[in-house]
């Protein structure tokens, strides 16, 4: 990457209505943190420049509406996803158990052939509640079942973790596209994505 040249990532935050994905990515986008944020409807979009290991990147975050009714509004915004944020709320335990079936939406509608390649990081939302019902061992084995998935616990409400968080995303990908890129070490480097698409799967 040339030198103060940024690259653009689009990040797509996934989770059911209400764990606050919104306000994850206000906090971290413009460091705010508004009480009263209602549901979003469909989909919204907001950049932010950051730098990771050196490299800069522009963080498109796509953030989706959670309610079912919603589906065929985020479904099409899946596809060209570089990484994405499986987000839950501690204090409601039916929102962890969901966790499964966004990781499955997304990677259908993304056409990723095989989801141990793609860079997913999982939040727990909402630590700074008095009474959290899943606990991070629950949450610690569901992302070790599921590929490694990196796991932080945040809150929106007083910014624990969410710039780390976010990064750590970046993180993933280009711990992923290493893989890869030894993997191919014989031949051309491969993107990730592009590979992860093909029919063959990044892993194969």
């Amino acid at each position: 990457m040339a030198a103060g040249k940024s690259k653009l990532l689009k990040v797509v935050l996934l989770g059911d209505g209400g764990v606050g994905k919104s306000s994850l990515m206000n906090r971290f986008v413009s460091n705010k943190f508004d009480s009263q944020s209602f549901h979003t409807i469909g989909v919204e979009f907001l950049n932010k420049d950051v730098e990771v290991n050196g490299e800069n990147y522009t963080m498109q975050i796509w953030d989706t509406a959670g309610q079912e009714r919603f589906k065929s509004l985020r479904t099409p915004f899946y596809r060209g996803a570089d990484c994405c944020l499986l987000t839950y709320a501690v204090d409601d335990l039916q929102s962890f158990k969901n966790l499964s079936m966004w990781k499955k939406e997304f990677l259908y509608y993304a056409d990723i052939q095989d989801g141990n390649c793609f860079p997913f990081v999982v939040l727990g939302n909402k630590v700074d509640v008095e009474k959290r019902i899943v606990s991070d061992e629950e949450a610690i084995a569901w992302c070790g079942h599921n590929g490694s998935i990196p796991y932080y616990e945040t809150s929106a409400k007083d910014a624990t973790n969410v710039d780390k968080a976010f990064k750590a995303a970046v993180q993933r990908l280009r711990e992923l596209e290493d893989k890869v890129e030894v993997k191919t070490s014989h031949g051309n480097t491969v993107d990730l994505r592009k590979k992860a698409k093909s029919n063959s799967g990044c892993c194969s």
